[in-house]
């Protein structure tokens, strides 16, 4: 039987297509919570962030919003979460109409509850400024979203759809204890607490 002989430029082509599928860029799958779509992964300060988990809020039955958290490396733990260097994302999709001053003032009270008090009475300024923030937006409607970024060396960045408001809070105890709202020993919901470490029950 005689071997088909191939054209010289036939392992050529192979190799070219082969490159151009490689350098194609890959599409983030993304996971659905609540009707949600998060990605599973996302670049910040030039770092891949990996979904460590995600869930929703609940408030008696109903639906809040959904939180998704973003590290480097994934953990379980909130302080293997907290502790590691990089940087870091959490991002909150709103899933009904909310008061967005009465929810500054729940993530302030859920800081205070999670920290001693010397620690959290340093980092009154950020909290009145993150709370007027909310204040001055009114409303957070079904589908609009806040992202909180932990940046070293820059500091923690708040962004209210899509629109960074003013400059970062730089102390990173603040993102530290704006994590511990969800994450802390006084977690503002005990599922989405599991949720967020990745733990399925």
């Amino acid at each position: 039987m005689t071997t088909p002989c191939l054209h010289p430029s036939v392992p050529r082509l192979v190799l070219a297509t082969a490159l151009a599928l490689a350098s194609l860029p890959t599409l983030a799958a993304t996971v659905e919570v609540a009707g949600v779509q998060l990605e599973d992964r996302v670049t910040l300060a030039g770092k891949a962030l990996t979904l460590n988990g995600a869930g929703v809020r609940y408030k008696a039955v109903f639906k809040v919003y959904t939180a998704g958290f973003y590290v480097e490396k994934p953990a379980s733990t909130p302080d293997a979460l907290l502790n590691q260097p990089g940087p870091k994302r959490m991002t909150i999709t709103m899933l009904r109409d909310i008061d967005s001053a009465e929810l500054g003032k729940l993530f302030s009270r859920g800081m205070e509850d999670n920290m001693e008090k010397g620690s959290f009475a340093k980092l009154i300024p950020g909290v009145m400024r993150m709370s007027q923030v909310f204040t001055n937006h009114k409303v957070l409607k079904t589908g609009e979203n806040f992202v909180l970024d932990w940046i070293p060396g820059t500091g923690t960045v708040l962004t209210v759809k899509g629109q960074v408001e003013g400059e970062p809070f730089r102390e990173p105890e603040f993102f530290e204890a704006l994590m511990r709202i969800w994450l802390g020993p006084k977690p503002a919901d005990w599922q989405l607490k599991d949720a967020l470490l990745g733990i399925k029950k």
